[in-house]
C-alpha cells in the first residue's frame, strides 16, 4: 500500500493490515482510561516532528493495536514513512536476513523509517542477538527517529523481560525517557463485541 508522495509504509507479511484504521474513527472507546487532551498529543504527530516515542500499555483487548493502527494511518498521510511489525515477526525477519547474510541492510531501511511501529513487545522470548538487534535499531532511532510500542506488560516489567540487566539498561535509556507513556484500562473490547454479537443471535 503506498501513501502520500511516494513513501510506503511496511507491514508484517502475515498480519492483519496496521495501516487501514483511520484516525477519523479513532475515539475514547478505543483508548479508555485516556483524557482526549493526552489521546490529542499522540495522535497530532507532533512527537514525530520532535522525534519522540510513544507506549502504549494495557491488558488484551482494549485497543492497543487500535491506536497504533490508527496513528500509523494517520503519519502516512502526512507524508511520514511507516514500518509496522509485531515483535514475533521482526524476530523472525532478524533471523531471516542474519541467515541471507543482508541483515545490516535491513537494520538500515528500518532506521530510515520516520515512525517504526512495534506491536505486542513483551510477549516473546528474546534471545541474546534479538536483544542486541533491538538495541542497535533503538540506538539508530534515538533522537532521530520515532517509534510507538504496544505491549500487554507494565513498563515498570520491562527490565526484568529484557533479563540482561546492562542490555535492559540500555535499550530502556533510549526508550522511556523520551516518550509519551498511554496506560489503556478496561476490559477486552473483543469479549464485548462477542458478548454483543451473541446477544442479537439470542434475540433472533
Amino acid at each position: 500500500m503506498s501513501c502520500g508522495a511516494g513513501r510506503v509504509p511496511i507491514g508484517d507479511r502475515g498480519h492483519r493490515p496496521l495501516l487501514r484504521q483511520g484516525q477519523e474513527d479513532l475515539d475514547l472507546k478505543a483508548a479508555r482510561g485516556i483524557d482526549r487532551a493526552t489521546l490529542g498529543q499522540v495522535t497530532d504527530l507532533g512527537w514525530i516532528r520532535e522525534r519522540l516515542n510513544v507506549i502504549v500499555t494495557g491488558p488484551t483487548g482494549v485497543g492497543k493495536s487500535f491506536l497504533a493502527c490508527a496513528v500509523g494511518h494517520a503519519a502516512c498521510r502526512a507524508d511520514h514513512s511507516v514500518r509496522c511489525f509485531r515483535l514475533p515477526r521482526l524476530i523472525d525477519e532478524l533471523t531471516r536476513h542474519a541467515a541471507l547474510q543482508t541483515k545490516s541492510t535491513f537494520l538500515r531501511q528500518i532506521a530510515k523509517a520516520d515512525l517504526l511501529i512495534l506491536d505486542d513487545f513483551g510477549l516473546t522470548p528474546l534471545p541474546d542477538q534479538i536483544r542486541r538487534d533491538l538495541l542497535e535499531i533503538f540506538d539508530d532511532r534515538y533522537d532521530r527517529r520515532s517509534t510507538l510500542i504496544t505491549s500487554q506488560l507494565p513498563i515498570e516489567q520491562w527490565h526484568a523481560y529484557l533479563e540482561d540487566p546492562t542490555l535492559a539498561d540500555a535499550i530502556l535509556d533510549r526508550l522511556i525517557h523520551n516518550s509519551y507513556r498511554l496506560a489503556l484500562k478496561g476490559d477486552s473490547m473483543r469479549k464485548q463485541k462477542t458478548a454483543a454479537t451473541a446477544k442479537t443471535t439470542k434475540g433472533h
